[in-house]
């Protein structure tokens, strides 16, 4: 009971405007990040971002580490810092936003489409997934407006639950929406992920963007970046 009651706190958390920014730009940069860097990225005083960023420690929704950034040691290389990372845990409700509704419904239209053309799902799933990604990319199309094609698509995904952070020409998901079922359905799971991902780049209209398996510890296995062939539907 104590920890459904911490989880609700948690999120509570997030009712402030200001904290939200703050939890975003730490959860998208990829790496801790002090006290600094996040009151320059959101624009605010270095003692505001404190309190906040330490309020999100005590309500379990960030993790602190303490590390020396100049990478010296022994006498005179100075205190260690004090950096800030999204935590590990993952909030029943949940933090990060999950989208199960989402895969269910990829794997409904799926069942039906293969008992329609009698093939394996295997076989119409990816097309399936590669659809829906295609009609929510063109049902955003109008929102993205002149935004360069990797933001507008992290802008897209955003809205369904991913976590997206763009480094130079490429965009890594720092999570997925479908995770509980990707650990035991990985290559499934993954596969429909990256199908239904290349189709928001095409409903999109994002020139350029190739959506791609990059696997790694700690994120979704989809990234996208500019350059390349797009992969085609995985079924018929």
């Amino acid at each position: 009971m104590d920890e459904d009651l911490s989880g609700v706190v948690g999120i509570a958390a997030l009712a402030d405007p200001l904290r939200r920014r703050l939890y975003r730009f730490v959860v998208r940069s990829g790496e801790p990040v002090g006290r600094e860097s996040a009151a320059q990225a959101v624009g605010v005083a270095v003692h505001t971002a404190k309190f906040h960023l330490d309020r999100m420690v005590e309500d379990g929704l960030l993790e602190v580490e303490y590390r020396r950034l100049t990478g010296r040691t022994g006498p005179g290389a100075g205190r260690p810092a004090k950096l800030y990372r999204r935590a590990a845990r993952d909030f029943a409700v949940s933090l990060p936003e999950r989208h199960y509704d989402l895969l269910s419904e990829i794997l409904a239209d799926a069942a039906e489409a293969s008992v329609q053309r009698r093939l394996p799902v295997d076989d119409v799933a990816p097309a399936v997934a590669r659809r829906h990604g295609e009609q929510v990319g063109a049902a955003h199309r109008g929102e993205v407006g002149d935004a360069a094609p990797l933001a507008g698509l992290a802008g897209t995904l955003e809205t369904l639950g991913y976590e997206p952070r763009i480094a130079e020409d490429r965009m890594v998901l720092e999570n997925c929406p479908f995770d509980r079922v990707a650990r035991e359905h990985t290559a499934l799971v993954c596969g429909l992920n990256l199908d239904f991902v290349q189709g928001v780049v095409d409903g999109l209209g994002c020139p350029g963007v190739t959506a791609s398996l990059e696997p790694s510890p700690g994120r979704c296995c989809v990234s996208a970046g500019t350059g390349g062939d797009a992969p085609g539907p995985g079924g018929p």
